[in-house]
């Protein structure tokens, strides 16, 4: 049954910066190839990444790949700061800029395009949110510009039939999207301040959080894992299986 098509593919090269729209992409074992394959490790809480929760401004850096999607070795990784600035991941300069504006002592990790891992990535490999949701939280929260990317999904699916949460009710079934790839949709995603923080400007409203979590029990969206690997584009259609 076709239910929809994916409306927009977001992957984030760098953990906790903003992430990069993309028109294909491949999926791997652990998600959209690259996604949170970079991040900052915090050195004051030692064996823990550096993330918006603690340094909101993250979600002003736009981080890009840079050339094509290779196994052996990821493109370049750009990131454009807040400022308008263009550095590459791994200058002294950008790690500097960081420490600096979060107080925090930092080093840089970088997974292998074959493996990032669950606490990287995220929870699950992919997280999904569809139209419909996301237009009926939005009038739950009493606006008309809630804007997608405070909850940092992979996939936004634009649904035939546009029934908010719908999405809930297939936890357990699979789905494929296009001509090769399988996931399974493993449970709800359990939100956090994150969602307060605008992706334009850092600045935090609460009361969105405060809204998912009265309204939707504080979960909003679906996480997913891959069953079978292959290229997804913008546009593909999704069946639910």
């Amino acid at each position: 049954m076709v239910i929809g098509h994916i409306k927009e593919m977001v992957r984030h090269p760098v953990k906790s910066f903003s992430g990069e729209s993309v028109e294909k992409t491949r999926v791997l074992d652990y998600g959209l190839y690259g996604d949170r394959s970079h991040a900052f490790s915090d050195e004051t809480r030692p064996g823990k990444f550096l993330t918006i929760t603690q340094f909101p401004e993250m979600v002003r850096y736009q981080a890009r790949f840079v050339g094509e999607e290779s196994l052996e070795a990821y493109p370049k990784v750009e990131i454009v700061t807040p400022e308008g600035k263009t550095l590459d991941w791994g200058s002294i300069d950008l790690v500097k800029e960081i420490e600096t504006k979060s107080e925090r002592k930092l080093s840089q990790i970088i997974f292998p395009p074959s493996n990032v891992p669950l606490g990287a990535i995220e929870e699950e490999h992919i997280q999904i949110v569809t139209d419909a949701s996301v237009q009926k939280l939005e009038e739950m929260w009493g606006t008309t510009d809630l804007d997608y990317r405070r909850f940092r999904p992979n996939l936004l699916l634009s649904l035939n039939e546009k029934v908010p949460f719908i999405e809930e009710e297939w936890l357990g079934r699979r789905m494929k999207i296009g001509n090769e790839v399988e996931i399974e949709l493993i449970r709800h995603c359990e939100r956090c301040m994150i969602i307060t923080v605008s992706p334009e400007n850092a600045k935090t409203d609460m009361t969105l959080l405060r809204t998912v979590a009265k309204e939707r029990e504080n979960c909003f969206g679906v996480y997913a894992s891959v069953i079978k690997t292959g290229e997804i584009h913008v546009g593909d259609e999704v069946h639910l299986l």
